[in-house]
């Protein structure tokens, strides 16, 4: 621990970003399969984190109006339910409005702790919040927030409410999503809280347009996955030649992001080459959709026993509040 890290506003800095050895290791092993695929947190670089907050801007995209809508108009359901006195865990650096909402509708809260895979973008937010809110301390985590964290040595001791908003673990697989809640279960203890957003089946029209903005951000997020590739891994992609893709599977109740290849190529990357037909594609992200009974049970598979579901007035977009079992 170093107490302020990259910035004097900070109370506390944890440093376990993983080494570049893992964003490689992870690239060249899912372009080898039959389907390719790169792993979905790879997206938050610093570029990739701000283009995300972009998208979160876009008309198309309801999911962050609908989830402020809830963390304004239920902050006395929440401020009830919650610990007072609690230390605020964030499963990713988010948008300061949302954390800002959550940390006002707690009573007293001790410091608010983001935990994120993307140094710099961390740093820059958490050191936002801070200067923000002088009164509560804040410390950073740079870190995979997928796996437990000992977060001991920047918390202290006291009820722990843990918050992953913008339906970020509809981007795991259910059983990944389990695997998520049991790590978050252990990191928050006993006697803590998950607050966790996730979005709500629907028309999938609506849906394919919140992951196709007529802007084109989330195109533009979408290819950054191969801008970091050439950028860290040497790799040698011409992001003319792939497009952005976004369907809904009905089976599977997911959005599905792809990057399609736009003609027949060959990209080197790493010291290896991988060959791309025309029409095949890279799956880059998975976002899956629930029914509230549905991730309820879910929850319950996680560790959590679940203590309260929120939704918005035209029921898009679900908050719920999670107690460790």
């Amino acid at each position: 621990m170093s107490g302020g890290g990259d910035g004097t506003a900070l109370a506390g800095f944890l440093d376990f970003e993983p080494p570049t050895e893992d964003f490689r290791e992870a690239v060249l092993q899912g372009l080898a399969e039959r389907q390719k695929r790169i792993p979905a947190k790879f997206f938050y670089d610093d570029r990739g984190s701000r283009l995300f907050d972009r998208i979160c801007e876009q008309p198309e995209y309801y999911p962050t109006r609908a989830e402020l809508e809830i963390l304004e108009n239920e902050r006395e359901r929440l401020r009830a339910l919650l610990p007072a006195e609690a230390s605020v865990i964030e499963f990713g650096a988010g948008a300061a409005q949302k954390i800002r909402l959550l940390v006002e509708a707690l009573v007293t809260p001790r410091c608010y702790v983001p935990i994120d895979i993307s140094r710099q973008f961390l740093l820059h937010s958490a050191e936002g919040f801070a200067r923000d809110h002088p009164e509560l301390p804040t410390a950073a985590v740079c870190a995979d927030f997928t796996l437990a964290v000992d977060l001991d040595p920047v918390v202290p001791e006291g009820p722990r409410v843990g918050f992953f908003p913008g339906s970020t673990i509809g981007n795991l697989t259910p059983d990944e999503a389990v695997g998520f809640l049991k790590s978050a279960a252990r990191t928050l203890g006993e006697g803590g809280f998950l607050v966790v957003g996730v979005d709500l089946r629907k028309d999938p029209a609506r849906l394919e347009a919140a992951y196709d903005d007529a802007a084109g951000v989330t195109a533009a997020f979408n290819l950054n996955l191969l801008r970091r590739i050439n950028r860290e891994l040497g790799g040698g992609f011409e992001l003319d030649g792939f497009a952005h893709k976004a369907l809904y599977d009905r089976d599977e109740g997911r959005i599905e992001m792809h990057l399609e290849s736009l003609r027949e190529q060959r990209v080197r990357i790493a010291g290896e080459t991988f060959a791309f037909a025309r029409g095949e594609t890279i799956h880059t992200e998975n976002s899956y959709k629930y029914e509230l009974d549905g991730f309820q049970a879910l929850a319950k598979r996680g560790g959590f026993r679940p203590a309260l579901a929120l939704t918005d007035a035209e029921s898009l977009f679900s908050v719920h509040v999670l107690a460790v079992a």
